[in-house]
């Protein structure tokens, strides 16, 4: 009866950690220099499904995600003519964080929706859940 709830909390949890990693590319958006001494590399979370029961009545049923991991961006720096920057290389060029404001913004679109088609879906089974334990009364 709870497996529901079980399954979309590991979902809503996935998805908060997508949009934290989005929030934290896009604060870093700028960030030239980090400790590294390199410039920010955008992050990704990989999800993973959860493996299907394989007894009991739940047998074949998927248990939801989890993220098996965070993955920086491979994607090149851009670089930015300025000679007059501390941090140019020798011929005057300043490597910009590799974070694509653009796919950010559809990765923030696409893990809110999801994180709020799962809060919908836990509310639904929580109401079925109270709903049922009204029955007999």
């Amino acid at each position: 009866m709870f497996d529901a709830m079980q399954i979309t909390s590991t979902a809503l949890s996935a998805e908060s950690l997508r949009l934290d990693l989005v929030a934290n590319n896009l604060a870093n958006a700028t960030t030239t220099r980090t400790s590294t001494g390199f410039p920010y590399q955008s992050e990704s979370a990989v999800l993973t499904s959860l493996p299907a029961a394989t007894s009991g009545p739940n047998q074949g049923v998927g248990q939801g995600v989890m993220v098996t991991a965070i993955l920086s961006s491979q994607a090149p720096f851009p670089e930015t003519y300025d000679p007059t920057s501390p941090l140019a290389n020798k011929a005057g060029y300043v490597a910009e964080p590799n974070v694509n404001l653009s796919s950010q913004m559809v990765d923030m679109a696409e893990a809110s929706q999801a994180y709020q088609a799962n809060a919908n879906a836990f509310t639904a089974d929580k109401n079925m859940v109270l709903k049922a334990l009204t029955l007999g009364a």
